[in-house]
């Protein structure tokens, strides 16, 4: 046991600095975790024989489900509702058609029979979450037209529709033929957004408006209402990764207490479950057999990268008039990775009969992709000229903080305001505040102790940030000209009665407005609700 341990411990570890050092190759992270793996597997040094696929399919099945749910907890569904439609078509009906096109070709390129190939097509349909989150963010891929917050939601709610693809073709394998297969579709459809649904709200009632749960073991909670609502959804027919992923969006663009702490931890957990599954990724592999099937592989990469996945993408997006540039972007940011290999891992359990090797042929095809699309996808990125200068990648997630530790506040002195004719030093400012100046006609002063304020003086000071609690919400809104607060006084606008205005940064200015200030395009406006 005490070896064991000190086993995992040591890949922990060093999946830990292949994090770290995969930077400096121009890799993604998750190659190494593959190759970590296939390093302590039959093949490698240490030899260890894996080849459990059942115990697998159960492990990374467990993984997937938290990777799916930090994927819809995370996701700011104010960055996304604009590109919502077309994530969620690129998400089911482009999966499908991925998978039908990669099928039809398989099968008239490589000769496999109907079945396998639809079975190939099924497997890897969908793109893979972790490795578009990772690449995006480590990269900081500033993307234009919202293709960012595009990727994100497609990736991350793909894999049901790969699923139950996956689950057609491995009964169609089993039985020959698809009957009531489409009735459990749709109750797999039905009873996965349900179950997800109702716990997302059940999970936000007792967080909001109840103190059943102590202070600290949020987190537990969570989990324990995660695990609740995927065996649930399974027991029940439903799609339980459909499941998680509505409750995870559900529940993280809700007002709940304890959210930095939960995404925290999450963050944390989804961090090791993406080191899990590649690691048993490459665990279950056997290099010598490798070379047989890298022809194969080689042909699928091709063709989904090539073919099927830009049909899928021309075919949904330009009706939406998309660009070609965005079109073309986002086709290339189809990365297979651990999704595709878990569902050839669950095909290989079942024990379907296949004259191929599934699960090698889907491990070269996401060592592929990620090795390959991953790394070239910041420079595939540069060279459409779809990075955006001004946007944030950042934003688009759920724990996205902005880094200014201070805030500068603009104060206007009115003739007879009891700061008036008084010294700095004896005035009694905001606490933690610095008057940094003051601005005096078309005179800029740099204030001292002994620097004297006079009527329709504005002093500009530093304030702390303040950090919101839990329960609290500050949004910032940019006013473009079609907004209906453009143009109006804040008196004019109908708020509701727990919403404020509560600052408006303009250019360099940071305003605080009464009932007369005026919105104008352009200005950031900071709401607060409690």
């Amino acid at each position: 046991m005490t070896v064991t341990l000190l086993l995992v411990a040591i890949v922990i570890l060093l999946c830990v600095l292949a994090e770290k050092f995969s930077g400096k190759f121009g890799m993604p992270a998750l190659i190494f975790f593959m190759f970590i793996g296939m390093l302590f597997g039959s093949d490698g040094i240490f030899k260890i024989p894996f080849d459990d696929y059942a115990l697998a399919e159960n492990i990374c099945s467990i993984a997937l489900l938290f990777i799916m749910f930090y994927g819809g907890f995370n996701l700011k569904w104010k960055a996304a509702k604009d590109v919502a439609v077309k994530s969620i078509l690129l998400s089911t009906f482009g999966v499908a058609v991925t998978a039908f096109v990669t099928a039809l070709l398989v099968r008239f390129t490589l000769g496999y029979t109907w079945l396998e190939s639809f079975l190939v097509g099924a497997v890897l349909g969908s793109t893979d979450a972790a490795s578009v989150f990772a690449i995006l963010r480590k990269k900081k891929l500033n993307l234009r037209d919202g293709t960012a917050s595009l990727l994100e939601m497609e990736s991350g709610s793909n894999d049901p529709m790969a699923y139950m693809l996956t689950f057609i073709a491995i009964e169609m394998i089993r039985a020959g033929k698809a009957e009531h297969i489409w009735g459990q579709i749709v109750l797999q459809l039905a009873f996965g957004t349900f179950i997800g649904a109702a716990f997302a709200f059940l999970t936000v009632r007792l967080l909001r408006k109840t103190s059943l749960i102590s202070d600290g073991l949020d987190t537990i909670f969570m989990v324990a209402m995660l695990l609740i609502c995927y065996a649930l959804s399974q027991l029940s027919g439903g799609n339980a990764y459909l499941s998680v992923y509505i409750m995870g969006i559900c529940i993280g663009n809700s007002p709940i207490k304890s959210k930095a702490t939960l995404i925290a931890f999450f963050d944390g957990v989804t961090t090791l479950a993406q080191i899990l599954i590649f690691f048993l990724l490459g665990l279950l592999t056997f290099p010598h057999q490798m070379p047989a099937v890298i022809p194969a592989a080689l042909m699928i990469t091709a063709i989904l990268t090539l073919i099927a996945r830009p049909v899928a993408v021309f075919l949904l997006l330009k009706p939406f008039h998309c660009s070609v540039r965005q079109c073309l972007l986002v086709s290339w940011a189809g990365l297979r990775g651990a999704s595709s290999s878990v569902f050839a891992i669950m095909a290989v359990a079942s024990g379907v009969a296949m004259s191929h090797n599934l699960f090698h042929i889907v491990f070269m095809v996401s060592l592929f992709s990620v090795a390959v699309q991953g790394t070239l996808l910041p420079n595939v990125a540069a060279r459409l000229d779809m990075l955006d200068d001004n946007a944030d990648v950042r934003k688009t997630f759920n724990d996205y903080q902005e880094d200014a530790a201070i805030t500068l506040m603009r104060m206007f002195i009115p003739k007879g305001h009891n700061y008036e004719n008084r010294l700095v030093r004896e005035v009694n400012f905001p606490t933690g505040s610095l008057a940094l100046m003051i601005k005096r006609n078309h005179e800029t002063i740099i204030t001292k102790g002994d620097t004297r304020i006079l009527a329709n003086d504005t002093i500009i000071l530093s304030v702390p940030a303040y950090e919101p609690s839990d329960s609290e919400q500050l949004t910032e809104t940019r006013i473009d000209s079609d907004n209906h607060w453009c143009n109006h006084s804040i008196s004019e606008l109908c708020l509701a009665p727990d919403e404020l205005i509560a600052m408006i940064i303009r250019g360099d200015e940071t305003l605080i407005p009464d009932g007369k200030t005026v919105i104008m395009e352009n200005d950031v406006v900071v709401t607060y609700r409690e």
